[in-house]
């Protein structure tokens, strides 16, 4: 376990460059970073073809003989869970960072942007023991708790049996009732078929981002002669040659392969996708996804229909122009 003496300091860095880049984006607006509808009543407007019937406003369609759906805004204080995948396959980098490291990140990011606004953030952290659940609380010291776990979270040893991805993901989905957020941070190297449908699950009732992180090793060899090749998960071994360019092909072919089907799994899922590199500027990267998902939240919001001209006030005298 990593001392709080040594977390500490490298906390406050990583919030120092976080708050620095990313700060203002969510201050005052829940939906800035992660937008999608409320579940807050707000005022009611006429019903156009495309609005959920789910939301039509009884009353008022009585009153003015005319459908009405009721529209949402954002809840005032908002729930947020993560889910941080901490199995051996994490305990990887080539770059700049482990991809443990970059998910700490990822998750400290979503916390010092929300813990000013009252919001409460819990935790399951996933690793070869099995799942850690921290509630969900306000306030900072609350979270520097919480990062803290995330930062001394033990190392798995290689060929560990653990609980997969779906697992967990079932047991949050079990744990978190109130309406929210959910942000999952994990390599997702799992069969999707093992965690697909319980994310599809969680999507049903909250907003779900799914943060996948991955190091460029994962997705092509390099030409260093006999490379040794060792499964995190499993512990297996294997010396390999990447000087054959027909096997740095058909590796390249195949991570494509496996980063498709976790593509399309999450799609399926529902869950909006952000994709962070090692080797990347995750900060840039956060931002162009914010931006992205403010673009798509705007386009969604349907127009309203015009109601006419404002009656013309009373012509001014001498019917011309002062």
């Amino acid at each position: 376990m990593i001392s709080y003496l040594t977390a500490e300091p490298a906390l406050r860095r990583l919030e120092l460059t976080i708050t620095r880049r990313l700060d203002g984006l969510l201050q005052g607006e829940h939906l800035g970073l992660f937008p999608g509808p409320g579940s807050e009543p707000a005022e009611a407007r006429p019903y156009q073809p495309g609005d959920d019937v789910r939301r039509m406003d009884w009353n008022v369609t009585a009153r003015t003989a005319e459908p009405h759906v009721r529209e949402l805004v954002a809840d005032r204080e908002l729930e947020i869970w993560t889910l941080l995948d901490g199995t051996a396959s994490m305990d990887f980098g080539t770059a700049a960072m482990e991809k443990r490291e970059l998910a700490l990140a990822a998750v400290a990011a979503i916390g010092f942007l929300t813990q000013r606004t009252g919001n409460r953030i819990g935790a399951h952290l996933l690793h070869g023991g099995g799942v850690r659940v921290l509630p969900a609380r306000t306030g900072r010291p609350h979270l520097m708790a919480l990062l803290q776990a995330v930062f001394g979270l033990q190392r798995t040893p290689p060929g560990t049996a653990g609980p997969l991805l779906g697992v967990a993901t079932a047991q949050l989905g079990r744990v978190v009732r109130r309406r929210g957020l959910v942000v999952v941070v994990s390599d997702f190297l799992d069969d999707p078929r093992t965690w697909e449908s319980e994310l599809r699950r969680l999507t049903a009732r909250h907003q779900v981002l799914a943060v996948e992180v991955v190091d460029p090793r994962e997705l092509t060899l390099p030409d260093v002669g006999i490379l040794t090749l060792i499964d995190p998960e499993t512990g297996r071994r294997r010396e390999v040659s990447t000087a054959s360019a027909r096997l740095r092909l058909r590796y390249a072919e195949a991570a494509a392969e496996q980063r498709g089907a976790i593509q399309d799994g999450l799609r399926r899922a529902g869950a909006s996708h952000l994709r962070l590199r090692t080797d990347g500027d995750w900060v840039r990267e956060l931002v162009q996804h914010v931006l992205r998902q403010r673009r798509l939240a705007r386009l969604a919001v349907p127009a309203r229909p015009a109601t006419g001209p404002e009656p013309a006030g009373p012509e001014p005298e001498g019917g011309g122009a002062a």
